[in-house]
């Protein structure tokens, strides 16, 4: 599986709708969404907006994780980008380019990361794994990625090893829930994990180089790791430009 897993950053499709929720089903029991527009990302939903600090963050990009083989294609998470809406006044260089050019232009989403505004990344499991699994993939990307850029020290192996132990015991079961949080005011990130029939555990990452690296993964442009999310990224915040 865990090659499997590592093949997951070369391809992502998805097929994506909208559908009226009242009652939603979720990890954390039952919530209600009366009238609420749900977006569907291969039947997981996630809510336009969410409340994290003290204002909504809106949900401006989604899509999937997943591998081919053999003409087969595995889904592995679902992911949700919350971000706060005044991104969009950081971006403004950019604005009037089409979400297809944005998609492609690595700078646009570096100044997306480095925007001092609040982001929320949920990611929900689709197809079940270990979080060893999980947490090793993590760490051997943000790793690679720190030493690319010279700035894996002691300190960045310290943080990721934390992040390791933190998901060493759990177990993905399908519609389990990772957020990755990341304030506006510091250069740090909470990751939660929640899954059906347990307490909601939490990690706080205080090195920043490990933080962005993170952000990176998912919000890296052509090196994110799932390209259906950056195509929608690019195509909503370009659609919110050119309002």
């Amino acid at each position: 599986m865990l090659a499997a897993l590592s093949l997951l950053f070369a391809n992502s499709s998805c097929n994506i709708s909208l559908s009226q929720v009242v009652i939603l089903r979720t990890t954390q029991g039952f919530l209600a969404m009366s009238g609420t527009e749900m977006v569907m990302v291969d039947e997981i939903p996630f809510s336009p907006q969410i409340t994290i600090a003290t204002k909504p963050l809106s949900l401006l990009g989604h899509g999937i994780t997943d591998i081919e083989i053999h003409f087969l294609q595995i889904k592995f998470t679902a992911i949700g980008v919350y971000l706060d809406p005044e991104i969009v006044g950081h971006l403004q260089q950019w604005k009037g380019k089409p979400g297809k050019e944005l998609a492609e232009d690595d700078e646009f989403f570096e100044a997306l990361i480095a925007a001092p505004v609040e982001k929320l990344i949920r990611v929900v499991i689709i197809k079940e794994i270990k979080g060893s699994q999980y947490g090793v993939q993590l760490e051997s990307v943000v790793r690679d990625r720190l030493a690319e850029a010279d700035k894996y020290e002691e300190e960045e192996e310290e943080a990721l090893e934390k992040i390791v132990e933190f998901f060493q015991s759990k177990y993905f079961k399908k519609n389990s829930i990772i957020k990755f949080y990341f304030p506006s005011t510091s250069p740090t990130a909470e990751i939660v994990f929640a899954t059906e029939g347990k307490e909601e555990s939490k990690i706080k990452v205080e090195n920043p180089n490990v933080v962005d690296m993170i952000k990176k993964w998912y919000l890296g442009g052509t090196r994110g790791v799932s390209p259906t999310t950056i195509s929608s990224l690019a195509n909503t915040i370009s659609a919110e430009m050119a309002k």
